[in-house]
């Protein structure tokens, strides 16, 4: 088995188990950005976030079309927050989430039950290279964890290869401006080993053109994208106040780093959906 180093779960999984109330109702549910429609309404409270985080889910399942009687992979599912609302919201359904830490999936398997006329599994394994059978799967998903894997074309040839025909791959992540991207690639080369010790790997210098050309490349057509940016950049303030309070300033520095690159634009957030013809 594939292992990762993954810095924020070791210390998040801590304070979770210290049933801190603040980190539990932030985190413990979804493990990502959140998403605001408007901004401007922002709070910056922590129960204002947790909303914005489910709206970020739904903007994904959204993306990839989830409607009844369909079988659902979330790779890369963390605490089954995206398989917990497709569970509560829609039957009958059957959904499996794919991760690489097995802490992450005890937590999901405590907490995500499966509705009457749903099944839902958790399944330990490396979304590089999936455990399940070929056309298996109608939607897979990928929420703000793809930067993470080891290739992301490795990760779009095996959602490929599980998906059935008609099938949807969808996804949300960091995607390089291409202008600012050589200034990018720099700052990635001067913070990188700050960045791998606080959030591990992490590969952010994928392009909107290098996800067109994956696409084509593997097999998929592009059926949609949305840059939802500015609806993003809240999650910030947000982030760096929480770190702050649990005496991660090594994080905050990171994420302050990362703010700064959202809101000069040089990073997008966006979200995408690929269609098996």
């Amino acid at each position: 088995m594939t292992t990762v180093n993954l810095p924020y779960f070791d210390s998040l999984l801590e304070e979770l188990g210290k049933e801190n109330p603040e980190l539990k109702q932030a985190f413990g549910r979804h493990v990502h950005w959140g998403y605001w429609p408007e901004p401007r309404t922002a709070d910056g409270s922590v129960t204002d976030f947790a909303k914005a985080a489910e709206r970020l889910s739904e903007k994904v399942c959204a993306a990839g079309g989830v409607r009844d009687r369909l079988r659902i992979l979330d790779a890369g599912c963390g605490f089954g927050g995206t398989i917990a609302l497709v569970n509560e919201r829609f039957s009958p359904i059957n959904l499996v989430g794919l991760n690489i830490d097995a802490r992450q999936l005890t937590r999901a398997r405590e907490q995500v039950l499966p509705r009457p006329n749903n099944t839902i599994e958790f399944v330990q394994g490396d979304a590089c290279a999936m455990p399940f059978e070929d056309n298996s799967f109608d939607i897979v998903f990928a929420v703000e964890c793809i930067f993470h894997f080891p290739s992301r074309e490795k990760f779009f040839q095996e959602a490929r290869r599980v998906l059935r025909p008609g099938g949807k791959l969808a996804l949300c992540d960091f995607v390089a401006l291409e202008l600012a991207n050589p200034i990018f690639k720099t700052v990635g080369k001067l913070f990188g080993d700050s960045i791998y010790r606080t959030y591990g790997q992490v590969k952010s210098d994928f392009t909107a053109s290098d996800y067109r050309q994956l696409a084509e490349k593997t097999g998929f057509t592009r059926s949609f994208m949305e840059d939802i940016t500015p609806g993003t950049v809240p999650t910030y303030p947000v982030v760096r106040q929480l770190q702050r309070r649990h005496n991660q300033a090594d994080i905050e520095k990171v994420t302050a780093m990362a703010e700064w690159l959202a809101r000069l634009g040089w990073v997008r957030y966006q979200v995408w959906a690929f269609d098996v013809p």
